[in-house]
């Protein structure tokens, strides 16, 4: 609804009617139903009373949020018959492609319904692509009915949500056997539950998932986690401060390490989970700790100061 339309609409109301020349610039007030000609004088428009706009309004909504469903469960058919068919091994399919996000959680969530044991999951940074609230709530009610049935959560992250509020007012919220930790890296997100299916995504913007049910594969995603949990640093329940070497922190570590490689900034930023101000927030405290005064003086002092000698 545009500014002028319901502008014109108060005006409606207060006068009771409008000429049809009035109407000119804002013919949705037509469209939407918000006005209708008198019966006595078809070129006298009255108002719709602003209730009666309100549900028509909500039934008009909810009718495209229903075609568009139907749409996506018909693209969803659609596109799955062009797909090869699942490598099954004994009757059981063990890589499946899901199709739409609304489809991911829907296949996660029903996985997680049965399960009893274990939920291993790794979250990369996600910027501004990251769940929508109601998707988070979602998720939070889900978790909870599995910590309630006997779960254990297990979720590393990068360090950059640490001090993340969603982050933390998440796993406040949450009673059970619950850990979480953080490394400066981790690989693409991973869902792994009571290790017998885990998922991982199959497209860059996320739309797209593989269900895994192979005994050899699900075994190496569990032996991957496993390892880098224990490089990772606790961040819940009970939190463990990264060491601060010479001055260095154990952020600008890993930036430094990135940068005698000879990544640029947005690389760096994207592989530690921040935005490219920040990365070279960290990059010009790297370089006054040291005393550089270039890029180029920067990675051989880097080099030279020993700090990438030390373990990360």
């Amino acid at each position: 609804m545009c500014a002028v339309g319901m502008h014109l609409y108060r005006k409606a109301l207060e006068r009771g009617h409008l000429t049809e020349q009035a109407t000119g610039q804002a013919p949705c007030l037509l469209d939407f139903g918000l006005l209708h000609p008198a019966l006595d004088n078809p070129g006298r428009l009255e108002p719709a009373s602003p209730m009666s706009a309100l549900h028509s309004l909500l039934r008009a909504s909810g009718q495209r949020i229903a075609d568009e469903r139907r749409r996506e469960e018909q693209l969803v058919e659609t596109f799955s018959s062009l797909m090869p068919e699942p490598t099954t091994a004994a009757g059981v399919t063990t890589l499946m492609t899901v199709m739409g996000k609304e489809q991911i959680s829907r296949a996660i969530a029903d996985a997680l319904s049965g399960a009893t044991e274990q939920a291993l999951t790794i979250q990369p940074y996600q910027g501004p692509n990251s769940p929508p609230q109601q998707d988070n709530a979602r998720s939070l009610e889900r978790d909870q009915a599995f910590l309630r049935r006997g779960g254990k959560i297990r979720t590393l992250y990068q360090h950059t949500f640490r001090h993340a509020p969603h982050v933390l007012a998440r796993y406040e919220r949450l009673t059970g056997d619950v850990e979480a930790r953080t490394l400066d890296e981790v690989t693409d997100r991973l869902i792994i539950v009571d290790r017998t299916v885990a998922f991982i995504p199959a497209s860059a913007d996320r739309t797209l998932a593989l269900e895994v049910r192979h005994p050899a594969l699900i075994t190496y995603f569990v032996n991957t986690f496993d390892r880098l949990w224990r490089l990772a640093t606790p961040m819940h329940p009970q939190a463990v401060e990264q060491p601060t070497l010479n001055g260095i922190t154990p952020r600008q570590h890993a930036i430094a390490a990135l940068l005698v490689e000879g990544h640029t900034d947005a690389d760096i930023a994207e592989r530690l989970g921040m935005n490219v101000r920040t990365a070279r927030v960290h990059i010009a405290k790297l370089a006054a700790t040291l005393g550089s005064e270039s890029r180029a003086q920067l990675g051989y002092l880097i080099g030279q100061s020993g700090i990438l000698d030390r373990e990360g």
